[in-house]
């Protein structure tokens, strides 16, 4: 039996000294769907409105901490799962954290929200195009998986299931980063006091 760990100073305490509520921004949604890149742009957002971040990314995550998980079904099940329990260590520190994650199944984004708990989950679903997004894809990863050199990439040989309840939509091919921003703000705006 597992014994809880009990912090001497609480998250409220924490999230007063930091003068911001904290919550996991959960962006989902195909490979080049702009996940990194609304990701990094909000956190300069909230930073510059005096709120700290900490992004979690498929690139700073699967280089270190689940740099031993694949893409198999069960690897992905971990790699989300991992990711939710980190995000939930911020969390109980009083920062925001904001995830970029393709995290293909609604099964995988339920298990985070769990994990990180639903009143401090905010979940963005990134929509354009896959035809987009293979023309955004810089790495090549599309034409790699469409040539069979990269197994079970989502969009292609691996489903993505659309989010059922997401809490805001974007299809980032209509609308400019910084309206992405603005909208994301507009939502986030009660969730930072």
């Amino acid at each position: 039996m597992a014994i809880e760990f009990q912090p001497s100073v609480s998250q409220a305490l924490k999230e007063k000294f930091l003068n911001q509520r904290a919550f996991v921004i959960w962006f989902t949604g195909l490979p080049c769907s702009g996940k990194t890149t609304l990701a990094l742009a909000l956190e300069k957002e909230l930073f510059s409105r005096g709120h700290l971040c900490k992004i979690l990314d498929g690139d700073n995550v699967r280089t270190g901490i689940n740099s031993n998980l694949g893409f198999s079904p069960e690897d992905r099940s971990e790699n989300i799962r991992r990711i939710a329990e980190v995000s939930k260590l911020f969390l109980e520190t009083g920062v925001i954290t904001i995830n970029a994650f393709v995290s293909p199944q609604e099964e995988l984004r339920t298990l985070a929200k769990q994990i990180i708990g639903k009143k401090r989950f905010f979940e963005i679903y990134l929509n354009p195009t896959l035809e987009v997004c293979e023309q955004r894809d810089v790495k090549g990863m599309y034409r790699l998986a469409r040539e069979g050199k990269i197994p079970n990439f989502t969009g292609i040989q691996a489903p993505f299931e659309i989010p059922q309840h997401a809490d805001l939509e974007l299809d980032t091919s209509k609308t400019s980063i910084e309206e992405s921003v603005t909208f994301i703000m507009e939502k986030i705006k009660p969730r930072l006091a």
